[in-house]
């Protein structure tokens, strides 16, 4: 019997609901939102896994890359488009996203998204703290010129290495 597990990941559990091939939910449950316990809870299932999906999102590329290496036939589910078919629910809890996943795994009617590599995550990532750091320098920067010139302290324009040195020139009599 080909089964279709749906997947609404939380940062701490996952719900899960698995429905067959004829639309009966076969089971759901919870379990923690690790790539191993998710592999394990699935691998548990009696028949053949079509497929699992879940919808694209903060931990999941991190748990499709896992269940894929263990094997599974992992999809991630455009997020926008589940958004727009869940909302009709009446009732939104998690178990019942994890059946709606489920059902539109089993009707086939998901966009699939595309699992970034790790060396993409890894770069993508890098230049997040860089730009993070930058902006924070540029607010830390902005805030001195604005606090100094209160007291009429003009810092001008000058290069960032000159920065600190300037700071200290203006405010050298001033405690």
């Amino acid at each position: 019997m080909k089964l279709f597990v749906g997947l609404d990941v939380s940062l701490e559990k996952t719900a899960t609901c698995v429905i067959s091939e004829h639309g009966k939910i076969v089971r759901e449950a919870q379990a923690a939102s690790e790539p191993e316990a998710l592999a394990r809870w699935i691998g548990d299932l009696e028949g053949t896994i079509a497929v699992v999906g879940l919808e694209a999102g903060p931990l999941s590329q991190w748990l499709h890359r896992g269940m894929t290496e263990a094997g599974l036939s992992v999809v991630l589910m455009e997020t926008r488009q589940v958004k727009g078919a869940l909302k009709a629910m009446p009732i939104k809890t998690d178990r019942r996203d994890a059946e709606g996943i489920a059902r539109l795994l089993h009707l086939g009617w998901f966009r699939p998204v595309h699992c970034k590599s790790v060396s993409a995550q890894e770069v993508r990532a890098l230049l997040s703290a860089r730009k993070a750091v930058q902006q924070g320098f540029i607010t830390l920067e902005l805030s001195l010129r604005g606090l100094l010139r209160n007291f009429g302290l003009k810092v001008g324009a000058i290069s960032r290495g000159r920065f600190e040195h300037r700071i200290r020139e203006l405010t050298v009599d001033n405690p």
